[in-house]
């Protein structure tokens, strides 16, 4: 027979899953009243609910148990009722899974007569344990759970909605012994938007050991089990790439040797790796006391952080049994070895970086330049260290704990290591290479032969002979990001990119012609540009580049030929002159700026495009000053012409007035040569 037994399991699920009857055993329950006070803002949560444990004292009897996300919660809540100060008769507790032993039995024990307890405490108290002489359920409402990112291969903790199985169980609480009252710190409105039971630990956990398990029954891959919650894909993935990592399992995900050794450990198997290793060395007991120690709260940290993060720094208070739990972990590490009398008392500490580093080859980590406590770890993820920690003077660290931030992370426990042991440990996962890439401080090529470690840079030392096509696409890159603008243009090469954009934008067959937009030009760099790049490594050379040769270059002869056609540089007027075109962004028609005197004598709108686009004259006065923009020039001479004489011709009595224009002759002088003042 099978018995499954559960207060929160959704158990409908069950029993379809393996056909089976339900059978509910309600118990004797009490009912409970309960009262809703309204959802705070987050930063509120902890005022809000000692604001609820005050009221509680007052309108109702009895004890009561409060429900916050975790320690730190519990931890303030208790300061701000005992800052506030407490009823004679009301002792207050906290309880949570890392409390010692006896004070979880202190918490737990019926109130002493005449008394009421405040029981704060995590979800550890809706269903593994009960308090006596509860009749007041105070709920905050959240709830901590870890989830696992199988991006970076690390837990983090995040605070969540309690479900309403897990809420129902907290509010029966108040309902063992007599009817209670349970206070809710959210709304009625909020209490149906809950989910209906919290998600099953393997939707958001660490399921290494899982792939482990299974690799070892022979079948690595899962979709072939019937699963009550499948392993998510990307979590169980992850976990067979770490076992594979670890020579746990081939590439096909069948155990291997190794894999065996490491699954017959009662410890993860990054940790069972370390040890099955360590034996190697001759350091099986600093393993072994390593995997116990961290399979413990830290025995340093208190009501406040760590003082440090250095995990040699508990292994020499466990050789000497001066740490707390000192001999809960030394059982625990004697337990790893089957061996009820190792000695740790002179185990090698300073062995703890090369022994995390078996275990954690990931989170082996590289301090950044110029930042003494922020690290880059070998998965690619940023860490950092309290800036007053001695560790975060080392170069490198191999960290066990840290929390899964998306960021950067907060390195809890590490050890430092060297570079040597580095390559040493893992010398298939070290590759020199050579990196030619753009430095956007020096806004140079910089070329250097790299030392890698996964993300880590172990050490560079410069190329002496660097591929060419190399510095020629990080040259390219550098133009990229600085942009366009970044390259030699003068008013010759800017007139030529207009004067292509506006064949594009006219012409009746577009992609004839070449897009020099910003966004093409930089797209299409490869294709247009480097050729004609030489030997430039720097943005200070950039000026040496022929950038006219290279724009012309996007055209055959047949399309430079007629580029000069339709969109010639300059144009001859009636003066003789060859005045050149503004052809601005290449959308609009070009502007044609020449001194009114010039144009005598045109009868008709200059025209480019073979005639299909007429030019945007500005006739600029003796001071070169716009008198007129048109591209109509006979209606100009006209009806505009005798109105700008007008004005003209007594500020510059010395230049030619003509009365008629269009039989005058031109002239680029002050007068015509043939015509007497």
């Amino acid at each position: 027979r099978v018995l499954v037994m559960s207060a929160t399991l959704d158990g409908d699920a069950v029993a379809r899953f393996i056909d089976a009857p339900v059978v509910r055993a309600t118990g004797r329950m009490y009912p409970v009243e309960t009262r809703y006070l309204g959802s705070p803002e987050p930063h509120r949560l902890i005022p809000e609910t000692v604001a609820a444990v005050r009221r509680a004292l007052r309108e109702e009897q009895g004890s009561i148990l409060v429900f916050l996300p975790g320690v730190g919660e519990i931890r303030r809540a208790a300061r701000a009722l005992e800052d506030g100060g407490l009823p004679d008769d009301t002792a207050l507790y906290p309880l949570y899974g890392d409390l010692p032993c006896a004070a979880q039995d202190a918490a737990i024990a019926p109130a002493l007569a005449g008394q009421r307890k405040v029981v704060l405490a995590t979800a550890i108290a809706e269903t593994s344990l009960t308090i006596d002489g509860v009749r007041v359920v105070i709920d905050a409402g959240r709830m901590r759970r870890p989830v696992f990112d199988p991006a970076s291969g690390m837990t983090r903790l995040e605070t969540v909605r309690v479900s309403t199985a897990a809420a129902e169980q907290r509010r029966g609480r108040a309902g063992r012994l007599e009817p209670g009252v349970c206070y809710r710190l959210w709304s009625e409105a909020e209490d149906g938007g809950l989910l209906a039971a919290t998600p099953p630990e393997i939707e958001n956990a660490d399921l290494a050991r899982l792939a482990l398990e299974l690799a070892v029954w022979g079948t690595p891959d899962p979709s072939v089990l019937k699963w009550l919650n499948p392993p998510p894909a990307g979590a169980y993935g992850q976990a067979q790439s770490l076992l594979r990592q670890l020579g746990a399992v081939d590439e096909q995900g069948r155990v291997m040797p190794h894999g065996r050794s490491i699954a017959a450990m009662p410890t993860h198997p990054r940790l069972a790796h370390m040890i099955v290793k360590a034996r190697e060395d001759g350091l099986e007991r600093e393993a072994a006391l390593i995997a116990a120690l961290l399979g413990e709260r830290d025995i340093l940290r208190t009501d406040h952080e760590a003082p440090d993060a250095d995990i040699r720094t508990r292994l020499a208070l466990l050789q000497k049994n001066h740490a707390p739990g000192s001999a809960r972990i030394v059982a625990s590490a004697r337990q790893i070895l089957r061996d009820p009398h190792a000695d740790f008392g002179t185990i090698e500490t300073e062995s703890a970086g090369r022994l995390l580093a078996l275990a954690y080859p990931d989170r082996i980590a590289r301090r950044r330049v110029g930042d003494a406590a922020r690290y880059r770890l070998a998965n690619g993820r940023g860490a950092a260290l309290d800036e007053a920690d001695a560790l975060a003077r080392e170069q490198y660290l191999a960290v066990a704990n840290l929390d899964g931030q998306r960021r950067e992370g907060r390195i809890f426990l590490a050890a430092p290591i060297n570079r040597e042991d580095i390559e040493a440990l893992y010398p298939n996962l070290v590759r020199s290479e050579a990196v030619v890439r753009w430095d956007s401080r020096t806004q140079s090529v910089d070329a250097r032969r790299v030392v890698r470690f996964e993300a880590l840079e172990l050490q560079a030392a410069p190329l002496a002979s660097p591929d060419r096509t190399a510095i020629t696409a990080a040259v390219l890159d550098g133009i990229r990001e600085l942009g366009i603008g970044a390259l030699p243009w003068d008013r010759e090469t800017a007139a030529l990119r207009a004067r292509i954009a506006f064949c594009r934008h006219h012409d009746s067959r577009p992609d004839y012609w070449p897009e020099v937009s910003d966004e093409a030009l930089l797209a299409t760099l490869e294709v247009w540009l480097a050729p004609f790049l030489g030997d430039v490594t720097r943005a200070a050379e950039f000026n040496r580049v022929d950038l006219k040769s290279a724009l012309l270059a996007r055209l055959d002869w047949d399309r430079q030929q007629a580029l000069d056609k339709l969109a010639p540089s300059h144009l001859g007027v009636p003066s003789g002159s060859r005045i050149r075109l503004d052809y601005g962004d290449g959308k609009g028609p070009p502007v044609l700026a020449v001194r009114l005197q010039e144009m005598f004598g045109a009868r008709e709108t200059p025209k480019v495009m073979d005639g299909r686009v007429a030019v945007l004259l500005h006739l600029l006065s003796p001071a070169h000053r716009p008198v007129q923009v048109t591209q109509d020039l006979p209606t100009f001479w006209q009806t505009g012409y005798p109105q700008v004489k007008a004005e003209l011709k007594g500020r510059y009595p010395k230049h030619y007035w003509p009365n008629d224009p269009l039989e005058a002759e031109p002239t680029a002088r002050v007068r015509p040569r043939t015509v007497k003042r």
